[in-house]
């Protein structure tokens, strides 16, 4: 790799860190107004690790209000997330310490069993729609498409001041659309703050 390959790679993830750098500020900008319109409900920030790569993540929720199978103080009910993340793995191309940064844009809809005064334990699960930046190749997992699923199941804990405090486990994946198609998984903690 020559002087300037290495010198654009270096300008190319600068931008994309940038980029992603911007849409953080602008929705932690925008989040008071979003709360007090009734727009946002809550916000997450996530931190998650798989095989060779890290992810850290912001989310903006707003809870369906709906209360399905109500039954004994618990409900089935839900929320859509709206996320941004960046994706940095550590085997790109198979190859041990090449970088590969990533900026992922994903839309999912979460159902959650929960308390009724959504307070306490819950499990939840949620299958959603994701557009990355570039192909993810690292670590010999590949995903041949820009467009994937993102499906979770995870467990989590809210607190009477409000925290909501989860573990999932994620996979990326795109149905087969395209091959090669190997998968990403990630174990996820989250700390999301309910306005």
């Amino acid at each position: 790799m020559n002087w300037l390959n290495i010198r654009k790679a270096i300008m190319f993830s600068t931008q994309k860190i940038g980029a992603m750098l911007g849409a953080v500020m602008a929705v932690l900008a925008g989040q008071a107004n979003a709360a007090d319109n009734g727009l946002v409900d809550s916000a997450a920030f996530e931190f998650g690790t798989g095989p060779n790569v890290r992810m850290g993540r912001i989310a903006l929720q707003k809870n369906w209000g709906a209360q399905w199978f109500a039954s004994n103080g618990h409900h089935l009910g839900g929320y859509w997330d709206l996320s941004a993340a960046w994706w940095r793995g550590k085997a790109y191309r198979n190859v041990p310490g090449d970088h590969q940064n990533l900026a992922v844009i994903g839309f999912t809809p979460v159902v959650r069993y929960q308390r009724d005064d959504k307070r306490g334990w819950y499990a939840e699960a949620g299958i959603g729609a994701n557009l990355f930046s570039e192909l993810y190749n690292n670590d010999g997992n590949q995903l041949s498409t820009a467009f994937q699923f993102g499906d979770h199941i995870g467990i989590g804990y809210v607190a009477p001041n409000q925290w909501d405090f989860g573990l999932k486990f994620q996979h990326y994946s795109n149905a087969s659309i395209k091959r090669p198609n190997n998968g990403a998984n990630f174990l996820i903690v989250s700390a999301r703050y309910h306005f």
